[in-house]
């Protein structure tokens, strides 16, 4: 339903902004002097009072000449000792460009212009253009529904996610506590409340400890990015599913050596090639139907022996009965995790673990939460019984020692591929600690102690450089 509403919100957004584009494409080409038209027809001016009057300005001879003569009598009354301005206040009138459209003689002293003859001088109104139209925001509009769609998203997307987390933990919590003396007990001091442990918005994590035959489990729930609506629209073309993660880490002691892989074919191409175990020890991939599995998954196995061992009538009837949910069962003591990239060089051989790998779909589309992690709860089941099954198991006499010399035979090619290697830091080291011999002689006070230690330095080359002869024994006749 969610999917539904962003989609519907995303096509409308997008309707909004052809339209809006269109409309206001039309309305520009069709009218381009649209905006000039309220002030074409107003007929208020503002006339042009005289200077200290508050009357018309009218700009005939006679009142230039009547302010010219007043100002000239003022300036003559004035005492002699007061400097004249050079600017004139009244020069304006005399400038022959301020009135445009007036001879010079006309404006002289003694000629009279009628009144009906001069215009007045007006000034209209012309505001500032300021556009007040929706139109002309409609991307700011986009982007203010683009971020609400997208916060709206993000709360939606996180609730859920932590809806579904919490329903599998109380769904699943009296089966683990069943099997495991502390669930939700990894031993940080950041989980001592226990429980769940959020590493992100969209994956919860939950380890359990204190089993016989393993050293612990570890869940990981990885729902899908809700929260991000970037990720949702990628979704419509490329569908995805939640998933539960189950890593169980088996002792020593009760697993024999062989390595088991059953996954859908895609995961099963995937695993084959980034899998470290897998592409090593299990290179073919052999269909499922010869041991009655449905004809979508692929197995990976090292030995038949296992093969026929592992799947059983239960395991067959669990995996055929939820072969949708069921994305890969990996079995594996040489599990060392995803394959290293070929341009790294390494010295010895990655750590393994012998270690037991689930992965399931979780069928979220169609049902409610509480419904899908019911529906999921004998996935759970089928790890138990893996854990028990491989813990009695033990390899015929044949099948272990094939299994040894293929462990073998992995360590002394990786021996070879890597002995140019190894001899090179061999070296590095001892040159490293012959540097720090030297230095801690050097910083000694005691010339006789560096002096012998050069003496011993000095043989030691030499005899390095000496050319080896090989010596012979002659038995006496």
């Amino acid at each position: 339903m969610m999917r539904l509403l962003l989609v519907l919100i995303h096509i409308s957004l997008v309707a909004t902004q052809i339209w809006v584009s269109a409309h206001f494409r039309d309305e520009v080409e069709d009218n381009e002097f649209a905006e000039f038209e309220d002030f074409e027809d107003e007929d208020d001016k503002i006339v042009v009072e005289d200077i200290g009057q508050g009357r018309p300005l009218k700009p005939s001879g006679s009142n230039i000449n009547n302010i010219i003569e007043e100002n000239g009598e003022e300036e003559e009354e004035e005492d002699d000792g007061i400097v004249e301005d050079e600017d004139n206040e009244f020069d304006h009138f005399q400038d022959e460009e301020e009135f445009e459209g007036y001879d010079s003689d006309r404006l002289s002293p003694g000629n009279k212009v009628d009144d009906k003859e001069v215009p007045k001088i007006t000034i209209t109104k012309v505001p500032l253009h300021l556009r007040t139209n929706w139109d002309s925001f409609y991307l700011e509009m986009l982007m203010v529904a683009g971020l609400v769609v997208y916060f709206l998203n993000f709360f939606a997307g996180k609730s859920k996610n932590n809806k579904l987390a919490n329903i599998w933990y109380s769904t699943h919590r009296t089966m683990l506590e069943e099997n495991f003396s502390l669930v939700g007990d990894d031993g940080k001091m950041e989980n001592e409340s226990g429980g769940l442990m959020k590493e992100s918005e969209n994956m919860y994590m939950l380890w359990c400890s204190g089993r016989t035959c393993c050293e612990g489990m570890l869940v990981e729930l990885k729902f899908i990015k809700r929260q991000d609506l970037v990720a949702v629209l990628a979704q419509l073309m490329r569908p995805a599913q939640d998933q539960i993660h189950v890593r169980v880490d088996m002792s020593k002691d009760d697993m024999d050596t062989f390595v088991f892989c059953i996954a859908s074919k895609k995961t099963a191409a995937r695993l084959a090639k980034d899998m470290a175990d897998l592409s090593v020890y299990c290179p073919e991939r052999r269909s499922g139907e010869k041991f009655g599995l449905p004809a979508s998954f692929s197995l990976l196995s090292e030995m038949a022996e296992v093969s026929s061992a592992m799947l059983d009538s239960k395991v067959v009837s669990t995996i055929t009965k939820y072969a949708d949910l069921i994305d890969y069962i990996h079995f594996s003591d040489q599990f060392s995790g995803p394959k290293q990239p070929e341009d790294t060089t390494l010295t010895k051989l990655p750590d393994t673990k012998k270690a037991l790998l689930f992965g399931f779909n979780v069928p979220v589309k169609g049902k409610s939460a509480t419904e899908a992690m019911e529906h999921i709860r004998p996935l759970m089941q089928l790890v138990f019984y893996c854990m028990e099954k491989v813990k009695r198991y033990r390899m015929g006499k044949e099948a272990k020692n094939k299994a040894d010399k293929n462990r073998l035979r992995v360590e002394e090619a990786f021996l070879k591929t890597t002995h140019a290697a190894r001899a090179e830091a061999a070296a590095a080291r001892r040159e490293e600690k012959k540097r720090l011999e030297k230095e801690r002689i050097l910083q000694e006070d005691d010339p006789e102690k560096q002096r012998k230690w050069e003496e011993r330095e000095m043989k030691r080359q030499m005899k390095k450089k000496a050319p080896k002869m090989k010596q012979l024994k002659v038995k006496a006749l």
